[in-house]
């Protein structure tokens, strides 16, 4: 039976709430719905205030995570302990191995969890290890202890032969106080006993704490600074905590509401430099991978601090964001944005305020270019689609569709133009008479509504090639051939090599048969050395690339190992 719109976003309400957060291709499947409709669906609900969009999926919108085991306690400082989670929660990856403790700050991690695959968890935390086991792709592993008073916990070093025994990557913990002079402190003897066991576990320890924590004390200190790695906190901490955190030699991550500034471990004697970065989209996958690598590197350079913000796939925001990196002082900034026509406006806001900016992937007159080569990664798409069509429909083609991205301007149109003539080189200009262009938004769903339509145009024909602007666009593109049934009737191949198409490619049979990666994840150390060129006056070229390498099914466990 067909659902009424009603019922299905009902519907979706429900297992949200039975399962603490569920992704969209699994609510797509469950529902018999493209994914598409999914995000419209979740996107009309988090306008009602319903529900909170992650990445990859939703959670449901509560005053405090779901759970008999919370008290008011969760509620202090809600909102602030929820971007504090989200930031922890991106620092986890598929197949990591991570501890949790029991902490209602740490508990809010779990939401964010959901689109990951292949966890282990160690927790002492009832409430964190039911949320969690809602993915069945993740190992939980609850350690023994003796139950706290409100049944959230178990607590104390019973769970010490368990845990002694084991090895995470990260330990994510929280506390009731945090000195520089004295470092972790808990109000519980038996709960700081516990996160000490799994700090010991761990390669690495993130402390989660809202900034009323900070320069308090607290019955048991359980661990000093030394052994912390990264602290997550909220835009309120005073700057004499944040600069004696720093001081301190751990990482530190600042969250507000707009921004949120990462700050390297440096003395006094060395200022560090600023570096803006206004990303894309945080809803892009491919973005998101450049801003995680960018953060590593920055990370991995002792005087480098982060701001970091999203300009929404939005020209109004980007506009925004820049007045906003203006206003923090930033040294230079990392501009990566869609619309080339509001390139001049923004490099006339950093001119005079004498700041040098570097332009990822969409150029931008005035700014160093860091990025693909865009006419060169789009030449190896379109000789290897010539290719299949020849192995597989003869060389002979019925309609060629283009799923292009206007507001990016002529240089990035390189990319479709490089398609389009490796497709030709192959199979003869002929081949192109029937092309269709369409605007791809730059997103999945819009490609795929875009692309369902111009499958009903071409109703009867059945060996359709689709050259695509990004991955999005490609995605897009295979869920309505999907959709509409006709998944023989095309072929695609798209830009980017993001995580969600090298699953697709991993498929027997995909219809999108290749990508030409672009290697996002490499960016972070590139942009970082050329930041520090232009920052110290060095000369730089006016345009630095990429490297490149097209993806398949046959060498994308090579270039990216499961």
């Amino acid at each position: 039976m067909i659902m009424t719109t009603y019922e299905r976003r009902q519907t979706i309400l429900r297992l949200l709430r039975e399962r603490a957060g569920v992704h969209v291709t699994e609510l797509a499947e469950m529902l018999n719905v493209s994914e598409g409709t999914i995000r419209n669906d979740l996107t009309a609900l988090e306008e009602e205030g319903l529900v909170v969009r992650v990445r990859g999926g939703a959670i449901i919108r509560d005053n405090a995570p779901a759970g008999p085991a919370l008290t008011a306690r969760a509620q202090v400082n809600f909102e602030a302990k929820r971007r504090i989670a989200r930031r922890a929660a991106d620092m986890v990856e598929d197949g990591d191995a991570i501890a949790l403790d029991a902490s209602t700050t740490v508990l809010n991690i779990a939401p964010f969890l959901q689109d990951r695959r292949g966890l282990t968890i160690i927790t002492n935390g009832v409430e964190v290890a039911r949320a969690l086991a809602q993915n069945p792709s993740h190992t939980i592993i609850l350690i023994g202890g003796v139950v706290s008073r409100d049944g959230s916990a178990l607590k104390g070093t019973l769970g010490a032969p368990i845990v002694q025994n084991l090895r995470v990557k990260t330990a994510f913990v929280s506390c009731v106080g945090l000195t520089t002079e004295q470092g972790l402190f808990d109000s519980d003897l038996y709960l700081a006993e516990t996160n000490q066991l799994l700090m010991r576990a761990a390669q690495r320890v993130v402390v989660l704490a809202d900034s009323t924590k900070l320069g308090q004390t607290g019955l048991v200190p359980f661990a000093p600074l030394s052994q912390v790695a990264h602290i997550v906190t909220d835009a309120n901490i005073t700057p004499e905590t944040r600069d004696q955190l720093i001081e301190s030699g751990v990482q530190l991550t600042v969250c507000g509401e707009s921004s949120v500034d990462t700050f390297g471990p440096h003395d006094r004697a060395s200022k560090p430099y600023r570096i803006g970065f206004a990303n894309l989209g945080e809803q892009v996958v491919f973005a998101v991978d450049v801003r995680r690598g960018l953060e590593r590197a920055a990370q991995a350079t002792s005087h480098v601090d982060l701001v970091l913000a999203d300009n929404q796939l939005d020209s109004e925001v980007a506009l925004q964001v820049a007045d906003h990196l203006i206003e923090r002082g930033v040294d230079l900034v990392i501009e990566y944005q869609l619309d080339e026509t509001i390139g001049s406006v923004l490099m006339d806001k950093f001119k005079r305020a004498n700041i040098p900016v570097i332009a990822v992937d969409i150029p931008i007159v005035g700014a160093t270019y860091f990025g693909v080569d865009n006419f060169r990664a789009g030449h190896m798409a379109g000789v290897a689609l010539g290719r299949w069509i020849e192995e597989h429909w003869q060389g002979q083609v019925d309609a060629v569709v283009v799923l292009e991205e206007p507001r990016s301007g002529p240089l990035t149109a390189g990319r479709i133009q490089g398609q389009l003539y490796g497709l030709s080189e192959v199979i003869g200009e002929a081949a192109l008479k029937n092309t269709y262009y369409l605007d791809s938004g730059n997103v999945s769903d819009v490609s795929e509504a875009q692309t369902f339509e111009i499958l009903k145009q071409l109703k009867g024909l059945h060996r359709i090639a689709f050259v695509c602007f990004n991955d999005d666009a490609a995605l897009g593109a295979l869920a309505a051939a999907q959709r509409a049934g006709r998944t023989e009737d095309v072929v695609i191949v798209g830009q980017g090599a993001d995580r969600r198409l090298r699953e697709v490619l991993r498929k027997p049979g995909s219809r999108i048969i290749g990508t030409t990666a672009y290697l996002p994840e490499q960016y972070g150390e590139a942009l970082i050395a050329l930041a520090l060129k232009i920052l110290r006056g060095e000369p730089v070229p006016p345009a630095v690339y990429t490297d490149h390498v097209f993806i398949d099914a046959n060498n994308v466990s090579l270039y990216y190992p499961e």
